[in-house]
């Protein structure tokens, strides 16, 4: 198994970080391989914000729920799908480019060339020897971020990004079964097979937290899922994306 592979499956989510600052060759690394993830159509249609200002860390920290390693940690990144410069490009040029930009199919394309660049960010950052923690937490309140960190129209912060040094190392946490996950020619649809999948898995996830709390938890993930996908969140995203001027066709 060459290094490169190693790297991604040793990937877990680290919370707690030396108080050092990245250097700026370590913030240009992660950033250019960033950079460097597959694109749709070349369109590049994502930003990313490095946030180094303590206060406005700290201010994300709270947005995000009071996440302390939002504040404590080497580097913070905003990763944002990006339109804007392409409205600029259109007045530049001369073409009517707003029915493209205003399109789903657009969005998606800023959501999915993002969400590239991220991960490979995330496994540059991990083959230095750093540690990551991805942050949907931001998104609790967008209009604040986007104050924050003083965004135009067609911009949509998405995630953030820790980085840092870890100071402590946490157990790798278990993935759903690879056959659960992979289908081969068509989707399978057999209740009984993903239930059992499930089942197994559920068994799996209850003893990785019993062992890791010494008891004090053993939930099963599909327990997690219900209750979390019960409860209604950041139900105000349509509308705020719309009013960024994005997925309104």
């Amino acid at each position: 198994m060459n290094e490169v592979i190693q790297t991604i499956l040793n990937h877990r989510s680290l919370r707690h970080f030396e108080d050092k600052p990245l250097t700026d060759e370590q913030i240009k690394t992660i950033v250019t391989s960033a950079q460097a993830a597959a694109t749709s159509s070349f369109i590049q249609a994502y930003s990313i914000i490095g946030v180094k200002d303590k206060e406005k860390k700290k201010k994300l920290a709270e947005i995000a729920g009071n996440q302390e390693y939002v504040e404590k940690n080497g580097h913070f990144f905003v990763f944002c799908a990006d339109l804007y410069r392409h409205s600029i490009i259109g007045e530049k040029e001369q073409k009517d480019v707003t029915p493209s930009i205003e399109s789903t199919e657009k969005f998606m394309v800023a959501l999915i060339d993002a969400s590239l660049a991220a991960q490979n960010a995330a496994i540059a950052a991990e083959s230095l020897g750093l540690g990551i923690c991805y942050i949907g937490g931001i998104r609790n309140n967008l209009e604040e971020v986007k104050k924050l960190l003083k965004t135009p129209e067609r911009v949509i912060p998405l995630f953030g990004l820790a980085v840092g040094v870890p100071t402590k190392l946490t157990d790798k946490k278990p993935r759903l079964p690879y056959e659960h996950v992979y289908h081969e020619d068509e989707y399978e649809q057999n209740t009984e097979v993903y239930l059992t999948q499930l089942q197994k898995y559920d068994e799996l996830i209850s003893s990785y937290y019993e062992e890791r709390t010494e008891g004090k938890r053993k939930d099963r993930w599909s327990e997690q899922m219900a209750i979390m996908l019960d409860r209604k969140s950041r139900m105000y995203m349509k509308e705020f994306v719309q009013k960024n001027k994005l997925n309104l066709k």
